[in-house]
């Protein structure tokens, strides 16, 4: 063997042009490992699905003819840590070049740099051929600019890769059809059967008991549900087309106890290990719909478009932009610690039981899951953001750095001031109760304030605007909550705090 080349367990991308020839004398290599089971503490859903992934990545590429070298969590061998499990292979196989695909984690980009500084060998890095924007296409779009608005971003990538685009207007007249994406699902809107794979990983749950990895979450199955090869991923993408896409846009951010996934892909953990690129889901999207557009909305297909080429690809350009700095941001300065009831789903809040009782069971929620109702309290609760950080990137089975944290401490907990979000993402329970049937038959009562059976959002959240105003009183988005906040008694205003502070100080209570 002549080359070494490195995939991660994020980087089972079948179509990256490492693969396109047979080369006998390149080694690709992919470890399980500790640092990567133990730098948080992840979702048992996780730690299987990464592993099964990349188990199945390495059978694939061998049959293929490619020369593997895979080492799994329990193997003799196995180091446990990047640095010593490449230098032990280009020791042993007499390596003469490491290659390596840029990673997507600052940490493991990092290390990795670090890494081929000292070998006395030559080394590279090459694209991951995932993204549609590189790591610094986002700095540069906003090169001179103040604000790094998401929907600008999102316009450019609409015009440069010509997407929903008539003449270089928007198709349909329209940029974003957002505010036709808030459709409270009540139940009259038939969701069809989720499609689910039977992936046996019951040897691979076997090694991860054995190698005593510390997990959280339930999985009471012996088969994992999501994709872990392209084969299904692209199955999985076709299902949605046909049967989800005519109403993804309509209820892409409501909640329902009855409901896990509503009308959402489930697409997320694939295209995060590469299995799909953006292209890909974009592309099938489009053409479904080109085909069917007279059954299928242009919001449905703008809503969705837009969490892919706009979303996904700012979150990435963001993160890129902003470390290794933007991982210590807590400029609201919170620091309470986030609640036992995120680790077990036991309290009173409706909302809040059934979304972390969602994850803990099934490694995933969708977006306003995790911003208006897990998000939004721990925000309003003023929780310390890295412990919040922590959480997120250890509980979904979708969670990687570059996506969790600029999502989590930008979007969801305005740690960054106001970098991502233009305003903070806090509600009462009107909101939820807007979106969701989650206030339905709730301990608490959604209308009320300061009884002892009143939302607990409620006077949580105008607390909150009293204890952050020397933050966000000058926020033009904040204006019209503050001129209801200032006209409020003062009697009426301590009762608030009074019963928002208990709340924050014994969470278990409520």
């Amino acid at each position: 063997m002549k080359t070494l080349r490195l995939i991660l367990g994020d980087q089972l991308n079948i179509k990256h042009t490492w693969f396109k020839n047979i080369e006998d004398d390149v080694l690709y290599c992919l470890f399980e490992m500790r640092q990567e089971t133990d730098y948080v503490v992840h979702h048992i859903q996780k730690v299987i699905g990464f592993f099964a992934a990349m188990r199945q990545f390495s059978e694939d590429l061998k049959s293929s003819g490619h020369r593997v070298h895979y080492l799994k969590i329990n193997d003799e061998n196995n180091q446990q840590n990047l640095v010593d499990n490449l230098s032990e292979v280009i020791k042993n196989k007499n390596i003469e070049k490491f290659e390596y695909i840029l990673p997507d984690e600052y940490r493991l980009d990092d290390q990795l740099k670090t890494f081929c500084n000292q070998l006395s060998i030559e080394s590279q890095s090459v694209s991951a051929e995932h993204f549609y924007t590189d790591r610094e296409e986002l700095a540069q779009f906003y090169e001179g600019k103040k604000q790094y608005l998401m929907e600008s971003f999102y316009r450019y990538m609409r015009k440069k890769h010509d997407i929903l685009m008539v003449n270089d207007q928007p198709e349909g007249g329209k940029w974003n059809y957002d505010k036709s994406n808030r459709n409270k699902w009540t139940g009259d809107t038939e969701i069809p059967q989720y499609k689910w794979f039977k992936n046996d990983v019951d040897s691979l749950i076997d090694d991860i008991e054995q190698a005593n990895i510390k997990t959280i979450g339930e999985f009471k199955t012996k088969t994992f549900p999501y994709p872990i090869t392209r084969k299904q991923a692209l199955e999985q993408l076709k299902y949605f087309c046909e049967n989800l896409l005519v109403h993804f846009g309509d209820f892409q951010d409501a909640m329902h106890t009855n409901e896990t996934y509503l009308f959402h892909s489930r697409l997320s953990f694939a295209m995060n290990l590469k299995l799909l690129s953006p292209k890909d889901v974009v592309n099938k999207v489009m053409n479904y719909y080109r085909k069917h557009g007279e059954h299928i909305d242009i919001s449905q297909v703008e809503g969705f478009v837009r969490q892919i080429i706009g979303w996904r690809e700012y979150m990435r350009g963001m993160y890129w932009m902003l470390m290794p700095d933007y991982k210590t941001k807590n400029e609201l300065k919170n620091n309470n610690p986030l609640p036992d009831f995120f680790w077990t789903g036991n309290t009173k809040m409706n909302c809040l039981k059934h979304a972390i009782s969602n994850s803990m069971e099934n490694g995933y929620a969708h977006h306003i899951q995790r911003l208006m109702i897990t998000g939004n309290y721990a925000l309003l609760t003023q929780t310390n953001p890295d412990e919040v950080d922590q959480w997120y990137l250890g509980i979904y089975v979708d969670a990687i750095e570059w996506v969790q944290l600029p999502n989590t401490r930008g979007m969801s907990q305005f740690a960054d001031g106001g970098k991502i979000a233009t305003k903070p993402y806090v509600s009462s329970g009107s909101y939820i109760s807007k979106m969701s049937n989650y206030c339905d038959n709730c301990h608490y009562n959604k209308n009320k304030k300061t009884e002892k059976d009143a939302c607990p959002f409620n006077s949580l959240f105008w607390n909150f605007l009293d204890e952050k105003r020397k933050f966000l009183h000058n926020n033009y988005r904040m204006k019209m909550m503050y001129s209801i906040l200032d006209k409020m008694s003062a009697s009426q205003l301590n009762k608030i705090k009074e019963r928002a502070q208990k709340i924050i100080e014994y969470p278990e209570q409520y």
